[in-house]
């Protein structure tokens, strides 16, 4: 990694594979990324423990989710890829967050709402606090920036309001972190409700194409995938959410603009237009699925990989941390 270069820290949740949705929105363009900028990835398995998940199956998703950013393009020669929970600066850094965040700040958090909602049989105390855990992730690599959707800006205000309360109270430590808005991605759709965003929680499995499906399955989906009865390839998102959500997918694989994909089917059928759609994103899609396979077979390779993101990690978070300590009056260990 060039020290020259900004920083962008993201953490991922490992609560199963990413769509098609998230890949052509986001996930393709952290290849790009590393690049431009020194990008550090953590698995926020810790972060996950706010639902209960069955312990063998956090384990697998965790070892899953580090594959896929792998698989993906992420090179762990170019970009610190890590687990969270092995490096326990995080939750150490978390207390220390928890006690400079305000009860009346984490009460507000949309978030805490929204999944309180979702879960009203276990509104744990993590799920009120992480967003001071998340504040730890942040503040303890010095991240210049972090990629926030707008469901995340709420949560990067708290932690640019903790550091400045605590750069205040016990001097200056933290560096403040900005929002990364990225080049928007392709808005992907769902596959049976074009109106509504594609989503891995969709409980109608032709909805969502996985990007782990097969050329089979992948082909299968988009055949079944809604138009209307026009029968007219032609861009208009509104009279033709369907045809015009299958042009998107359709132009963000194969970089053609709307009127020449217009061109392109003019004359025809529906038929011909899904075929061509499905084999692009099955194209695109393969190398990624027989990475991961490769990669998920190696395990050695796999936890070779976490060890060495782990000790990078941690080595760099603990320089931050060990100031932290100082500044708050803790004994260090000598």
């Amino acid at each position: 990694m060039e020290n020259n270069k900004k920083i962008i820290l993201s953490g991922i949740q490992p609560t199963g594979v990413f769509t098609l949705g998230n890949y052509l929105g986001a996930v393709r363009s952290w290849k790009q990324m590393q690049e431009d900028y020194n990008c550090y990835y953590f698995i926020a398995d810790l972060h996950s423990m706010t639902i209960h998940i069955d312990p063998q199956k956090r384990r697998q998703q965790t070892r899953e989710a580090f594959a896929l950013l792998l698989a993906c393009g992420i090179d762990p020669e170019k970009s610190l890829v890590f687990v969270q929970s092995h490096n326990k600066c995080h939750a150490e850094m978390g207390w220390i967050m928890d006690c400079c965040s305000q009860f009346g700040e984490l009460s507000r958090m949309t978030q805490f709402k929204d999944k309180s909602a979702k879960h009203p049989d276990n509104i744990n105390a993590g799920l009120f606090t992480y967003p001071a855990l998340m504040a730890g992730d942040i503040l303890l690599y010095q991240a210049d920036y972090v990629p926030v959707g707008a469901d995340q800006t709420q949560h990067l205000e708290f932690t640019r309001d903790v550091a400045t309360r605590f750069n205040h109270t016990y001097g200056e430590v933290f560096k403040l972190p900005e929002g990364y808005f990225p080049k928007a991605g392709a808005r992907v759709m769902s596959l049976q409700d074009p109106t509504s965003k594609m989503s891995k929680s969709d409980t109608n499995p032709k909805a969502t194409i996985s990007i782990l499906d097969d050329e089979k399955t992948i082909l299968k989906k988009f055949k079944s995938a809604v138009t209307d009865s026009e029968a007219c390839v032609r861009f208009d998102p509104e009279a033709k959410p369907g045809v015009s959500n299958l042009m998107t997918i359709y132009s963000a694989i194969t970089g053609k603009t709307m009127e020449e994909i217009e061109a392109e089917f003019a004359g025809k059928g529906y038929g011909d237009f899904k075929a061509a759609v499905g084999q692009s994103v099955a194209d695109e899609l393969r190398p990624i699925r027989e990475n991961f396979a490769r990669l998920m077979e190696d395990r050695a390779y796999l936890e070779e990989e976490m060890r060495k993101g782990a000790e990078r990690a941690t080595y760099i978070a603990n320089k931050t941390l060990t100031k932290v300590k100082k500044r708050v009056g803790l004994l260090l260990e000598k």
